[in-house]
């Protein structure tokens, strides 16, 4: 950003009604698509700044209204988005910055998260598209959840990933499961709002020991798509999935529909990164397509 800093502090110093000059800017390692910097104003208000090409103002437009979406549902705590915007040839987005020190509370996290589940929508999708790590995600709103995640999610990751190496015949295991969803619905989901992307890196804690949920690719669908990107990557603590299902309890239909949308991830996994994503893929293709033969 260099340079680029003062038209940050005018803008930052117009929204809050007064003088801003940051006195510490640190870099923030971690991420793998922007860079961020935890910043420090002369009134020792912490900020955190997410940064990257100028070309990508949408991704941020996208997170700070998700952010933003999130906070007004009031149910589990979200920085505050600030503002987002564009300089020189960079793209940004500055938000409240959160000093992750507490103590896990995942029952807690647990129930708050099936509180957010029960803010509906009358279509499944979101208003605007987003990001499912650097890969667009597509939010074209729908009232069949069986249409929405066969085109906007498991045939668009499929079809990138046929065009990124994937094999013929996993893609057509995958196509003809993407023919198949209704088999595995007792009854259609209600459109919950989602984070989209909730793994436990993108869950921590304040010094209240409060759970935060951050960077989300937010849009209305089945909750059980949140629940099952919870147990993707070794999965949150017992107390979080009894808090959850003590609140709002899932079905017994989940513990096969969790390979189904976690499968999206992994596809998305394999646009991403390639390597053994695509063989992983086809394994959870396979087991699928042999729950319902």
């Amino acid at each position: 950003m260099n340079g680029n800093w003062k038209a940050i502090e005018q803008r930052l110093g117009q929204l809050l009604g007064k003088s801003i000059h940051f006195t510490q800017i640190n870099s923030v390692g971690g991420g793998c698509i922007n860079q961020a910097w935890h910043v420090i104003d002369q009134y020792k208000q912490h900020w955190f700044v997410k940064s990257n090409h100028i070309d990508l103002l949408p991704m941020f437009e996208a997170e700070f209204q998700g952010l933003k979406t999130l906070e007004a549902a009031q149910c589990i705590r979200v920085p505050q988005a600030m503002f987002y915007g564009k300089v020189a040839q960079h793209s940004y987005l500055v938000m409240e910055y959160i000093t992750f020190s507490g103590k896990a509370h995942a029952g807690l996290a647990g129930q708050q998260l099936a509180q957010l589940h029960q803010v509906y929508a009358k279509r499944f999708g979101w208003m605007i598209n987003n990001t499912i790590g650097a890969t667009q995600q597509r939010n074209e709103q729908n009232i069949d959840w069986m249409a929405f995640w066969k085109h906007q999610r498991l045939r668009f990751q499929l079809d990138l990933a046929l065009h990124n190496g994937l094999s013929q015949q996993v893609y057509k295991q995958g196509f003809s499961l993407s023919e198949r969803l209704p088999e595995f619905f007792d009854k259609p989901p209600q459109a919950s709002l989602l984070h989209g992307d909730l793994w436990g890196g993108n869950l921590a804690y304040d010094q209240y020991n409060q759970p935060v949920i951050f960077d989300p690719a937010i849009y209305y669908g089945d909750r059980e798509t949140d629940l099952a990107m919870t147990e993707l990557f070794g999965g949150f603590e017992p107390s979080f999935y009894a808090a959850y299902n003590e609140y709002y309890p899932l079905d017994s239909g989940y513990k096969t529909r969790k390979t189904l949308y976690n499968l999206y991830h992994i596809l998305n996994h394999f646009n991403l990164f390639g390597s053994g994503y695509g063989m992983q893929a086809g394994k959870m293709i396979q087991r699928l397509l042999s729950e319902i033969n």
